[in-house]
C-alpha cells in the first residue's frame, strides 16, 4: 500500500442482488467500472463497504460501495475516511439524483443533500456539506406515484443500453476529477439529457 491515498470514491447504493439493477444503485455502477477500466478488486471488507485499492490517472486512490444501505452510508463514509487518513475535502460522491433527467449528469464541488437520504447521511456524519459529489439523472421524464418504489424498481430492459452510456460517463467524468480536478470536470462533463452542456442552454 502507499504511503498515502489522494481520494476516496464512494458509489452509493443498496446491498444484496435484488438491488443490483435499480436506480438507487448507480453509484455502485460507476463505481465497479471504474475497478473495471483501472484493474481494481473492489472485494475488501472494511468499515462496512466493500472496498478497493490502487491508481487512477496516477494517483493512489480508495473505492468503496458502502453496504449499509442507502440511509446509513455515512457511517461507513465516516470511517474510511479516518482510516485511509483522508479529510473530507479528499472525498467524491457518485449517486442517483430523481431532480435531474434521466442520463443527465451533474458535478458539484459542494452542496446540500437535495432530498437524497444516502447523501444526507454523508454529510451529516462528515459534519460538512463542502464535498465533491457526480449526481446522476434518473427521472424518468413522466409523472411517477412514488419516488421510493420507483428508485428500487429494476431498470427496463428498454433502458439498459442508455444505463450503460450513462455508467461510461460517469466513469470518464470521474477520471477526469481525478486527473484535473473538479472545476475542469465541470466544463467538460455537465449536461442535461440530449448532450447539451448546461452552459450550451
Amino acid at each position: 500500500m502507499p504511503d498515502a491515498y489522494s481520494l476516496l470514491i464512494v458509489g452509493l447504493g443498496n446491498p444484496g442482488p435484488e438491488y443490483s439493477n435499480t436506480p438507487h444503485n448507480i453509484g455502485f455502477m460507476v463505481v465497479d467500472a471504474l475497478a473495471a477500466r483501472n484493474g481494481i478488486r473492489v472485494g475488501r471488507n472494511e468499515n462496512m463497504a466493500f472496498v478497493g485499492l490502487g491508481a487512477i490517472a496516477g494517483k493512489p486512490v480508495v473505492l468503496a460501495k458502502p453496504q449499509t444501505f442507502m440511509n446509513l452510508s455515512g457511517g461507513s463514509v465516516k470511517g474510511l475516511l479516518a482510516r485511509y487518513d483522508l479529510q473530507p475535502s479528499q472525498l467524491l460522491v457518485v449517486y442517483d439524483e430523481l431532480d435531474l433527467p434521466w442520463t443527465s449528469m451533474k458535478i458539484k464541488p459542494k452542496g446540500s443533500a437535495a432530498g437524497h437520504n444516502g447523501m444526507r447521511s454523508v454529510i451529516a456524519s462528515t459534519g460538512t456539506s463542502e464535498i465533491s459529489r457526480v449526481r446522476l439523472g434518473i427521472h424518468p421524464g413522466h409523472p411517477i406515484r412514488g419516488g421510493a418504489q420507483y428508485v428500487l424498481a429494476p431498470f427496463k430492459r428498454g433502458q439498459q443500453r442508455e444505463l450503460d452510456e450513462t455508467v461510461d460517463r460517469a466513469r470518464e467524468a470521474v477520471e477526469s476529477i481525478i486527473a484535473d480536478g473538479v472545476e475542469k470536470a465541470m466544463t467538460r462533463f455537465n449536461r442535461r439529457a440530449g448532450g447539451l452542456n448546461e452552459e450550451e442552454e
